[in-house]
């Protein structure tokens, strides 16, 4: 009688743990790449790119700057 309770808490565990397993997988999943709303969100990769270049060379300006105005 014990292990018959022990092997249903078992599949009880089981079959909780599996519905928690597919509910995170559904989660995972990316939307429809086809939509206009997912391509509306994203930037372009080279606006992207420019404004990554643009911080840089602000960066670099600064840190010029300030390494000037140190050895004066």
């Amino acid at each position: 009688m014990r292990a018959a309770f022990s092997l249903l808490a078992l599949v009880i565990v089981a079959a909780i743990v599996l519905s928690l397993v597919k509910k995170q997988a559904g989660a995972l999943k990316p939307p429809a790449a086809g939509g206009p709303a997912a391509s509306a969100a994203l930037p372009r990769p080279q606006a992207v790119g420019q404004q990554v270049q643009g911080s840089l060379d602000e960066a670099a300006r600064r840190a010029a700057e300030a390494a000037s105005a140190a050895t004066n």
